[in-house]
């Protein structure tokens, strides 16, 4: 089968175990499938992630989306020797939705060597669009700090 990913050996439980600590975890967000060329990820619809009117809030799609498209991105690179983060991002917000889980798939339209772009769509229980949005990541080299020669970030 062939893949984007570079990194396969990345497996669901490990992306959910770090996103707790994180804005990720802090929203529920909960990866839920890596396809051959496509992320999911899940998040609740409470009251964590909707605003005064009862409805999900835009910057909560924005999040999962976010999230999704700068995750995939880490899947992709040789994390090794490079970093991703992401430097634009749109999110089209179509239709509300008040209960339930909105369901995010990220898919690349772009995979480049200092850029990618990526496709999130966001749906609720009934597959309805809810959010369109478009992602750009940038890949940046890691650098070695002189005094310690280790990654900067990185743990011991």
């Amino acid at each position: 089968m062939h893949t984007i990913w570079h990194n396969l050996d990345v497996s669901l439980d490990e992306l959910n175990e770090k996103a707790v600590g994180t804005m990720a975890g802090g929203l529920g967000i909960e990866f839920t499938e890596i396809g051959s060329d496509h992320l999911r990820a899940t998040m609740p619809v409470d009251e964590r992630t909707v605003q005064p009117y009862g409805i999900l809030h835009g910057g909560a799609s924005a999040a999962l989306a976010e999230t999704l498209g700068s995750v995939a991105s880490m899947m992709v690179i040789d994390a090794g020797t490079k970093i991703c983060v992401g430097i634009t991002i749109n999110a089209n917000h179509i239709k509300s939705v008040r209960s339930g889980f909105v369901h995010g798939i990220a898919t690349p339209l772009h995979i480049g060597a200092t850029t990618h772009v990526w496709d999130i769509k966001i749906y609720d229980d009934k597959h309805q669009l809810i959010c369109a949005s478009r992602l750009t990541v940038a890949i940046l080299e890691k650098k070695k700090t002189e005094e310690t020669g280790k990654i900067k970030g990185e743990k011991s």
